[in-house]
């Protein structure tokens, strides 16, 4: 039984890694540049996040830095796992007690969050940098005869 996803499954995965690569770059560019990192941090403060300063950074670098490595398909599964986490902790701190629904609920972050896991789970797919060094590593004698 083949494994790798088809050309259709490739094409979803770089479609989905586009648009939540794009989204993250926006969400963490958002926080540096717009509300700045001390900005930022006070917001965090003020909801009774730990180390509010440290916090900043770490959620502003993993939202600009893991959306651009998803957007290749660079590391893409520890960036989408970093991501979920950022996700987990969104819902839980912000989001929950405003319930489901938007503007200020859970439900998008959930989304993300499951966006997320699929692709800690389905991986870049093969149009992505994961996706060609995976194949430039595969030295299976089958190939190698061919």
């Amino acid at each position: 039984m083949d494994t790798q996803p088809s050309r259709s499954g490739n094409l979803g995965l770089l479609i989905l890694r586009v648009v939540v690569g794009w989204i993250f770059i926006m969400h963490g560019a958002q926080k540096l540049f717009v509300m700045g990192l001390p900005g930022f941090a006070g917001m965090l403060g003020q909801m009774g996040v730990p180390l509010p300063n440290v916090a900043a950074v770490i959620v502003a670098l993993v939202e600009l830095v893991g959306g651009a490595l998803l957007i290749v398909g660079l590391f893409t599964r520890p960036a989408a796992a970093l991501i979920a986490i950022d996700m987990i902790v969104a819902i839980l701190l912000v989001h929950r007690p405003n319930g489901f629904f938007l503007p200020r609920g859970y439900e998008y972050a959930l989304t993300q969050l499951v966006t997320n896991l699929a692709l800690v789970f389905l991986g870049a797919g093969a149009w992505s940098i994961d996706g060609w060094v995976a194949q430039g590593s595969d030295h299976s004698p089958s190939r190698a005869a061919h």
